[in-house]
Parts: C-alpha cells; sequence; structure tokens
C-alpha cells in the first residue's frame, strides 16, 4: 500500500524509469516528489495501473530530455487531479495512452 524512504533513493544518474511503479495497484499514496529526474529520458508507464493511487507530486519532475511518455498514467483511476503543467514535453516523440483510464481526473 505504500513505499517508505523513497525521499532518500539517488535518481540522479537514472536515465530510463519506465515501468518503475507499475502494476502496485495496491499503492495508495507515493511520494516521488524528491526524484531527481534531469536525465530521464523514458518515463513510458511509470505510473501504469497504480489504481489505488489517490494523489501524486509529479511538479519537481524535470522532463527536459525526456522523449517517452506513453501510458505514464494509464489507469491511474483513482487520481482526481494531476499538476503537470511544469513538464517540458519539448522532445517527447510519444505520449501514446498517457492519461488513459484516467476517469476520475478533472
Amino acid at each position: 500500500e505504500t513505499i517508505t524512504g523513497l525521499e532518500s533513493l539517488n535518481t540522479e544518474n537514472v536515465t530510463n524509469m519506465s515501468n518503475m511503479f507499475s502494476g502496485c495497484s495496491k499503492l495508495t499514496s507515493l511520494d516521488v516528489s524528491k526524484f531527481n529526474t534531469v536525465n530521464v529520458t523514458n518515463m513510458s508507464g511509470m505510473f501504469y495501473n497504480c489504481s489505488k493511487l489517490s494523489s501524486l507530486d509529479v511538479t519537481n519532475f524535470n522532463t527536459e530530455k525526456v522523449t517517452n511518455m506513453s501510458t505514464m498514467f494509464s489507469n491511474c483511476q483513482t487520481l482526481t487531479s494531476l499538476d503537470v503543467t511544469k513538464f517540458n514535453t519539448a522532445n517527447v516523440t510519444n505520449m501514446s495512452l498517457m492519461f488513459y483510464n484516467c476517469s476520475k481526473l478533472t
């Protein structure tokens, strides 16, 4: 239901976060607010099928180098809001099904 200690995870050199939390359908909360995503190029399926997440803070994500965001939030059926206003999608070439089945997002 929860993963603790993520704030201590050093993601400074990570380039691929695809499917990182994919299938974590019992997670109700997740703190990724401290993730350093400056070098990440692939975020596809990162939160795919996290169907019980009620909130997710991705406001500090640096997405400048990301090229793939396909299915990133697909099947996040419980999310009601998601702030992606700071996402830089200039290099993204694949956003297919990014918000598929996120029926409660407003």
